[in-house]
């Protein structure tokens, strides 16, 4: 493996949900204290699963691996540093700002974006502790800080400390309010990143044309920030001797070895790892240690049989939705998990009843008219381009709120403009325009807002401050957050697959939702292999596998759900996504 070759000090494994991140970092800390090195392994993931991995109770301390010489492994419990890091902001202003400052405060550090700063606080204490780094040969880390995050930190207004005066009208900065003593630290830990001498990113990705193009901007977005020794490795490929006389199997590596061949220039140009899927899960040591160097012969438990009729499909759920006649679709999910085909698919189904849609996305990476390749009569179909969507909301804004500021609140104003998040938020006013077609009609979104921006919006004080941006005083204006949160008018479906790392990240979106006050109607579980036909021994071990995940979603976490099968051929096409929905439509 090229990329533990000479490894430095400092190893991220950054990539999509369901990639395989925590199973190849857990794998690549083992080999190295085998090889007799003193490693650290640390997991900042929101959905991290290293301790069932290795079947310890880790937690949010150093804890050695008792099995592995030299491996010790720690979990940074996202949610509470971001509660740690709420109190230190909002404890010193309690009782000396008036409360509805307080709660304005409060409210604009309830969202994701405050989860993701405080894990990047507290792991940057890991980078920039001398004591501690010199303890170990090596730190793997099972998710890098994200290009969002450190954007965000090279912000000048990250260390205004601006809401403690009072002046917390930006929408994107509130989270980084009170961070000034940390700026050393941080500057430390992003010029750390930055040396190739003492850092390697790793970008986990699948052989799937969706999936590199989201590693592909991953690459560039940590590129431009000066995050450039970087390395590839694809994971999980399908075994060539595993293709024989199974049309499924054959179906997977052809379209493996086409998306390979054509991944995106700035991703063939990095140097390449791939790992072969395996038909084992990665719980366990022998499990890991076979992950790199293949073997593992035995390992898998013996297959159990898979019903492929035994969950409900698409076409009940769109039943159920065609019902209503009209009304608002959201696809929500991580990447990679099929939301442009599954929105497409149900656009299409539901235009075949005769009933009129309006399909769109505003996914940089969807290709809705490739993946539609025809029309239907009642079928529309639009794009909004974030870049043009973000540049018309920053203008606006100067237009309408800057004109009223003086120089130095125009200055801030600008400053959170150019702010990750501000793309979110007029990606969102985006949609609000078309949301409200769903009165009359079907609207079926592709990538929907995130739970973070909906929160973000949601918020009393962030709500207004949106509101005012936008609006001269006296005006009302009513916001399409209602409609959102009204179940009689909005469906939100999360798609995920049937994986560990992809069901707990869509849990995670959940409790995001439900916390900006809207209920999601279904969960879609995609491209199932265990809802397909395989007689590929290894497709079907993988298929058993599925089967616990499966489980989880329909009895924990889904109020109702189906199962969409992996087919033999790429749903493209109105015929082959009506094939996904298996409806008589």
């Amino acid at each position: 493996m090229n990329f533990l070759q000479q490894a430095p000090r400092f190893l991220f494994f950054t990539g999509k949900g369901g990639v395989g991140k925590t199973s190849v970092a857990c794998a690549s800390a083992v080999h190295l204290a085998d090889s007799g090195s003193k490693v650290l392994l640390v997991s900042t993931d929101p959905a991290s699963n290293v301790g069932q991995v290795f079947g310890l109770d880790i937690g949010n301390r150093i804890a050695a691996v008792p099995a592995v010489s030299g491996l010790s492994a720690l979990e940074i419990d996202p949610q509470a540093a971001a509660q740690a890091y709420r109190d230190r902001i909002v404890g010193p202003v309690k009782g000396l700002l008036p409360d509805n400052v307080v709660k304005g405060i409060e409210e604009q550090l309830s969202g994701a974006c405050t989860t993701e700063i405080a894990a990047f606080d507290q792991f940057t204490g890991l980078l920039t502790d001398a004591e501690l780094v010199a303890g170990y040969d090596h730190i793997v880390f099972d998710t890098a800080p994200t290009g969002h995050t450190i954007r965000l930190l090279q912000l000048p207004g990250a260390w205004s400390g601006f809401l403690e005066a009072g002046k917390g009208d930006a929408s994107c900065l509130g989270p980084l309010a009170g961070l000034d003593k940390q700026r050393a630290q941080y500057k430390a830990a992003v010029d750390a990143l930055a040396d190739s001498t003492r850092t390697r990113l790793i970008l986990v990705a699948r052989a799937q044309q969706s999936t590199l193009r989201e590693v592909a901007r991953t690459h560039r977005e940590l590129a431009e920030i000066g995050l450039r020794n970087q390395y590839l490795l694809i994971n999980a490929i399908l075994p060539a001797e595993q293709v024989a006389d199974d049309p499924l199997a054959m179906a997977i590596h052809q379209r493996e070895q086409t998306a390979l061949a054509n991944m995106p220039d700035v991703l063939a140009a990095l140097p390449r790892d791939t790992v072969m899927l395996r038909p084992f899960n990665m719980v366990g040591l022998a499990a890991l240690r076979h992950l790199l160097t293949g073997d593992g012969a035995g390992l898998a438990p013996a297959a159990q049989p898979c019903r492929p009729d035994a969950h409900p499909g698409l076409a009940e759920l769109v039943e159920e939705i065609a019902q209503a006649g009209h009304g608002l679709i959201m696809l929500m999910g991580k990447g990679g998990v099929g939301k442009t085909t599954l929105a497409a698919a149900i656009a299409v189904d539901l235009a075949r009843r005769g009933l009129p849609v309006h399909l769109t996305t505003s996914d940089p990476a969807a290709h809705l008219q490739e993946t539609l390749a025809g029309a239907l009569e009642q079928l529309t179909v639009s794009r909004i381009d974030p870049a043009e969507a973000t540049e018309r909301y920053r203008q606006q804004v100067l237009a309408t709120k800057g004109a009223r500021l003086d120089a130095q609140g125009r200055a801030l104003l600008e400053e959170d403009l150019r702010s990750p998040c501000t793309e979110e938020i007029a990606v969102f006013q985006a949609f609000s325009r078309i949301i409200r077609e769903a009165g009359r009609q079907f609207v079926v979104m592709d990538t929907a807002p995130t739970g973070h921006t909906l929160l973000l919006l949601d918020a009393t004080g962030a709500y207004h401050r949106e509101v005012a941006r936008q609006m001269q005083p006296g005006i009302h204006y009513l916001t399409p957050m209602m409609q959102l949160q009204d179940s009689r008018q909005t469906k939100v479906l999360i798609a995920t697959v049937a994986e560990t790392t992809p069901v707990l990240e869509a849990a995670n979106l959940q409790q995001d939702l439900r916390r900006a006050g809207i209920e999601p109607w279904a969960w879609i579980i995609n491209n199932s292999i265990s809802a397909a036909h395989a007689t590929s021994p290894l497709l079907r071990q993988r298929a058993s596998n599925e089967l616990v995940e499966i489980a989880a979603v329909a009895k924990r976490h889904a109020p109702r759900y189906a199962v969409v099968p992996l087919l033999q051929d790429e749903p493209v096409g109105i015929a082959r996504l009506q094939q996904l929905v298996g409806s008589d439509h």
